[in-house]
């Protein structure tokens, strides 16, 4: 079978977790966003802290980090690492309305941390949207993606703006 450029699969196609015993340990970080869209008032209750489940945004950053630091027992061939850092940015966005999430990842590992940053993103949006889903079951979390990363052998990446 030819390569098809995707890591996690073996010469004949079976999927399997990459070895990266022979990698030197060097400093990665991950970026990532997304976007949890709700109703104007909505975002005004979250704002006030008159959600009826208690604090929304301080929740949904421990889920973040939570969520971060357990990427590789919920993505199967995840390998577990020994997060440094990670930090939730959520940022109220009147415009759309709705907030937008940012989480940074930080290893001195073998291996990136892009999973554990769309994995933290992902699980805050998701935690917003329990937290109110009382007062509006029609929120939509929007374009989770990487924005950049930096270190390893593949170099850095920055995504383009939306």
């Amino acid at each position: 079978m030819a390569s098809s450029g995707l890591t996690h699969l073996d010469s004949t196609g079976t999927a399997h977790m990459v070895d990266v015993s022979h990698k030197n340990i060097s400093s990665r970080t991950a970026v990532a966003e997304g976007f949890v869209l709700m109703n104007p008032q909505t975002l005004e209750a979250i704002l006030n802290g008159n959600a009826s489940k208690g604090d929304v945004l301080g929740t949904a950053r421990i889920a973040g980090i939570m969520a971060a630091k357990k990427t590789s027992d919920i993505i199967p061939l995840c390998h577990p690492l020994m997060i440094t850092k990670v930090s939730i940015d959520i940022d109220p966005e009147p415009d759309l309305p709705g907030y937008r999430i940012v989480a940074t990842v930080h290893v001195n590992g073998q291996t990136g941390v892009e999973m554990e940053a769309l994995t933290a993103v992902t699980a805050t949006c998701l935690t917003i949207y329990d937290m109110a889903k009382a007062v509006d079951k029609g929120m939509t979390i929007q374009n989770v993606r990487l924005l950049k990363k930096q270190g390893g052998k593949s170099g850095d990446y920055i995504a383009d703006p939306l």
